[in-house]
Order: C-alpha cells, then sequence, then structure tokens
C-alpha cells in the first residue's frame, strides 16, 4: 500500500485480510458495545447522555437567551427555539435542567407520524387481552391482581414524555419536544389544550375508576417508574419546562405562537462549536479539530451544514490520520442545500 492508502480497511483488491483488527473505537455516538447481554442496556444512549451533561455544564447563553429562559420558567409557559441545526437548541434544554438540579430530560423525537397519543400514553390493549385468554385457557379466572384484572390494568399502559412531564411534582421536569416542524399540520393544535391546562385523561382508567382499588392504578413512565394515577387523570402541579425546538421548516398556527415564549438562536460561532466537539470527542480531538470549525463556519455563512458532519469530519480525520485530511473532511461535510 501507498501511504496515503494506509488508513483504509477496506482496500477493494478482491483479497481478503484481517485489517478490520486496525479498525478503531468507534465515535461515542455510535457505540453499541456496553449493551448488556440480555440487550436492554443502551450504552450508546448513556453516552449520549453524558455529551448532553457535557455541553451543559460548558453552555453559556448569550444575553437574549439568558432572558426568555428565564422568562419561561416565570411564565410557566413553553419556550419555542428555532434556529439552524447545530444552532444548540436541544442543548439549552439540558443546560436548564442540570443547572436547577431537574433530573434527566424526557425527550419526544418528532416525525412525520407522530400524533399527540404518542406524547401522552400508549395502552396495550392487544397485550391485555392476550393475557386474558391465557388466564381462561388455564381454566381459571384472572383473580385481583392478576393479568386480567380491573386492578391490573395499569401494567398494560405506559406514558409518553409529554404524558410523564405532566405527572404532580414539586419541582418540573424538563422536557424536550424536538423538531416540531418535522410533523403534520394537526399536531401543534392538538398540543395547545394539553399545554394551557397541565392534564389529560386517560380514558381507559377514568371508565372505570370506581372499581379500582383507591380509585387508583399504577402505571409506567416514559422513564420505566411506576406511579399512581388517582381517577384516570394526570394533573401537574408544577408545569414542566417545556423546549420546543424547530429548524424553520415550517410556520406554526397564532394560538400556539402566543402561548409559547419564543428565542431564535442565530448561527454558532466558534467557541460554541468548539465547546460541542469537546464534549463529544475530548479536549485533544478538539484542538486538533479547531481548522476543521473554522473553515466549517466559513462555509456555513453560504451553504446549509450541519454540526454532525462536523463531528464526523474531526473523528475521522483524527481517527484515521489520513494524509488526504482536507479532502476528506470537505467529502464528509456537504452541503445539504445543494442544486438538484
Amino acid at each position: 500500500m501507498t501511504e496515503s492508502s494506509e488508513w483504509l480497511i477496506y482496500r477493494g483488491a478482491g483479497e481478503p485480510h484481517d485489517g478490520l483488527d486496525r479498525l478503531p473505537d468507534p465515535p461515542p455516538w455510535r457505540d453499541f458495545t456496553s449493551r448488556d447481554a440480555a440487550g436492554s442496556g443502551d450504552g450508546s444512549q448513556d453516552r449520549r447522555l453524558g455529551a448532553h451533561r457535557h455541553l451543559a455544564e460548558l453552555h453559556r447563553p448569550g444575553a437574549e437567551e439568558l432572558e426568555m429562559i428565564n422568562a419561561a420558567l416565570y411564565l410557566r409557559r413553553p419556550l419555542l427555539v428555532t434556529g439552524s441545526p447545530g444552532a444548540g437548541k436541544s442543548t439549552l434544554a439540558h443546560s436548564v435542567a442540570y443547572e436547577l438540579g431537574l433530573g434527566n430530560v424526557l425527550r419526544w423525537s418528532i416525525v412525520s407520524r407522530s400524533e399527540l397519543q404518542d406524547g401522552l400514553y400508549h395502552y396495550d390493549a392487544i397485550a391485555r387481552l392476550q393475557d386474558v385468554q391465557i388466564a381462561a385457557q388455564a381454566d381459571h379466572g384472572p383473580g385481583p391482581g392478576a393479568p386480567g384484572a380491573v386492578d391490573g390494568i395499569g401494567g398494560y399502559i405506559r406514558l409518553g414524555p409529554l404524558g410523564t412531564a405532566l405527572l404532580p411534582s414539586d419541582k418540573p421536569r424538563v422536557l424536550l419536544i424536538d423538531e416540531l416542524d418535522k410533523s403534520d399540520i394537526d399536531l401543534p393544535n392538538d398540543l395547545l389544550n394539553v399545554l394551557e391546562e397541565g392534564e389529560f385523561a386517560i380514558p381507559e382508567l377514568e371508565r372505570i375508576a370506581d372499581r379500582l382499588p383507591d380509585r387508583t392504578a399504577e402505571v409506567l413512565t416514559a422513564d420505566g417508574v411506576k406511579v399512581p394515577v388517582r381517577d384516570g387523570r394526570v394533573r401537574c402541579r408544577a408545569f414542566p419546562f417545556v423546549v420546543l425546538t424547530s429548524n424553520g421548516e415550517r410556520d406554526f398556527p397564532a394560538p400556539l405562537m402566543r402561548r409559547c415564549i419564543h428565542l431564535e438562536l442565530g448561527r454558532p460561532d466558534h467557541n460554541r462549536l468548539a465547546t460541542f466537539v469537546r464534549a463529544h470527542l475530548g479536549d485533544e480531538a478538539a484542538r486538533a479539530g479547531d481548522d476543521l470549525v473554522t473553515r466549517f463556519l466559513e462555509r456555513s455563512r453560504s451553504e446549509l451544514l450541519a454540526t454532525d458532519q462536523l463531528l464526523n469530519a474531526i473523528y475521522l480525520t483524527d481517527a484515521a490520520a489520513t494524509p488526504s485530511r482536507d479532502r476528506l473532511a470537505d467529502l464528509l461535510i456537504q452541503r445539504l442545500d445543494r442544486p438538484r
């Protein structure tokens, strides 16, 4: 191999070899090795949370950002944060949770098919029916607390991120509703009543509340914790700190806008991007990739780019130590608004 190709693992030569052994550790956000043997743990998620916490520690908001965050806290209103990808919209939620000791951020990532129900709760009626049928086939009726019993219904209900955030507590939870602009036209309007009233009903529990012990059922939260729900309704005591993010792909209805505090974030500067890289890849990689941060910023003035591309470029050019570093970085950081 020539010096310029020494970093290559796959060589395209049609000859088997053991080059895969030279592959370095994956980037932190693509590392799945810490999952436990049963597959229930998610080490990559833990590392992403660690990076978010590091970003939260390093985050230093500007004056306008600071004022709008505090306005949302005082007024108990959702904070609608708009800006380009990588501007630090989601970091803001983690920073508030970290500084105020409000626990892990609940995250609801929006896609085009997302509905209000997805954020509130899910009732697994099919699983419950199957358990009832299994109990019947075993030639005994479900006793108290058995899967088919009325007081066991809570085991088939799991609250979503929004539903969990609205549980009664002394301190508010932080809820990140990420990329709301990707939703269909109905979701922003559907959110209005829940965000205004701070409560919602679970009809499956409301209908049988008088048959439940103490009118209460235990359900699972988005965190995987069992909590009691009385009378089939979830009502917050402390309104959650809700951050709605948008990349500006669409406008929102006026009724939603008037219920939110709106913060527009500008393009990230060099210091914020360097902090982003340092949180994910460490100080050494951040120093080595400082020139790429500068080039990224220069290009972002006229091109649509994403900070994920910058992370990929810095990681690969550092891990592979390729002589064609600049060319490889340019291939990885391609503009997202290229004319077709």
